[in-house]
Formats: structure tokens, sequence, C-alpha cells
């Protein structure tokens, strides 16, 4: 099963974008395939951005991640 987390992009350069997956937890993901800008979220899965998501969806999903860990 492979599992993509979501995380607020918090910089940019380039191709490769600063994610913050909360609580401190920070890493550099490429972002070629998603179009995307400072403060707005996407999904990471295997050091990717593979798709974007409203705040409110990435919130509520690592709310529900935090529970189940």
């Amino acid at each position: 099963m492979c599992v993509a987390v979501p995380a607020m992009v918090t910089d940019i350069k380039g191709e490769i974008a600063t994610v913050d997956f909360g609580g401190g937890t920070t890493r550099e993901v490429n972002i070629k395939l998603v179009d995307i800008k400072v403060g707005e979220y996407v999904l990471v899965h295997a050091g990717f951005a593979i798709a974007t998501m409203d705040e409110k969806a990435a919130k509520d999903t690592l709310e529900l991640m935090e529970k189940i860990v």
C-alpha cells in the first residue's frame, strides 16, 4: 500500500519546494507534477508532490493520521 501525506508549501525554488508536514517536520520535494504556490497544500509521495488539495482537507487528513499513529 502507498501512502501520500498532505503538506503545506513554504518555499519554492525552481522545481523543488520546501513543505511542512506540521509539528516542525519539513522536507524538500519535487513539484514538477503540480502547479502550486507558497501557502497551498500538496499530497507528497516518495519525494514528489503528486496532487494539490484544499487546506481543510489537508488539515482533516493530518488530524486523522495523527490519531492512528
